[in-house]
């Protein structure tokens, strides 16, 4: 398959975007975990959502100012989070499409929001910064599972600890590599679009866990002689109680997407 090339003009980047993913990824077998798609067709997607501006989807970079809001929204993501303190700034999800291969995204983060350090089983994630600014730190744990005594954490291994300001290229993660367990904290006001396959589903085992890293001198000592530069490792502990994430549903006003491919 030549990854990318329609048979036809699709009538907005959004609409190109949705139509190369339906040809990119099937619907998850109940009886084996989704493979990671070519890496093709992954490029494909990425040049993409690398032409993808704000405009196109319906945003201006002043659409999500640093303040006012009330909501709180609860989906797969957010599942079992409670309610933030009245105060808090809302981060703000703008629905495209989902189906049970995929969803198409953006999340919107006024100054200083922060997304906790969270996974994504069993998940290939494009991400795209529409505008502004975020810093990103991401792990992919280490294989074979490596456990401190006596301690409820795992090894990991840095892969990314970097602000990325727009524009900038698309970054994807796969289920075992690029930095399956990452966080997000806006330095500036900024959206990001993202595209997760599959997307979250609770009864297909994919549920986001929230995690708290801590320094790998923290639990290192019978470790010390595993790594030649520690802090590149970190320790991962899941996060069992709550996590107060105060999110919003937004209304989408890009291109809609004509599901003509179903």
């Amino acid at each position: 398959m030549a990854w990318g090339v329609p048979t036809r003009l699709p009538s907005s980047r959004v609409q190109a975007l949705y139509e190369l993913c339906k040809r990119t990824f099937p619907s998850p077998s109940s009886a084996a975990p989704p493979s990671p798609p070519p890496a093709s067709a992954v490029r494909a997607i990425s040049s993409i959502m690398d032409t993808i501006s704000p405009a196109d989807v319906g945003l201006r970079d002043d659409n999500l100012e640093d303040g006012g809001g009330h909501g709180f929204f609860e989906s797969s993501f957010m599942k079992g989070s409670a309610r933030a303190a009245r105060w808090a700034q809302p981060i703000t999800y703008l629905h495209i499409y989902e189906c049970d291969a995929f969803s198409i995204g953006i999340f919107c983060l006024p100054t200083s929001a922060v997304i906790p350090l969270h996974d994504h089983p069993e998940m290939t994630v494009l991400s795209k910064i529409l505008y502004g600014s975020m810093h990103v730190k991401s792990y992919d744990w280490i294989e074979p599972t490596v456990l401190a005594s006596n301690q409820p954490v795992r090894l990991a291994k840095l892969y990314t600890d970097d602000v990325l300001t727009a524009p900038c290229p698309t970054t994807v993660l796969y289920p075992q590599s690029g930095g399956n367990l990452h966080s997000f904290t806006s330095v500036a006001s900024c959206a990001v679009l993202d595209v997760l396959a599959p997307p979250y589903a609770e009864n297909a085992g994919r549920v986001c866990t929230y995690f708290h890293d801590y320094p790998f001198s923290s639990f290192s000592a019978e470790h010390t002689k595993m790594v030649d530069r520690p802090d590149d490792y970190a320790w991962i502990e899941a996060i069992n109680s709550p996590v107060n994430i105060y999110m919003r549903p937004g209304m989408y006003t890009g291109p809609t997407v004509q599901d003509r491919l179903s």
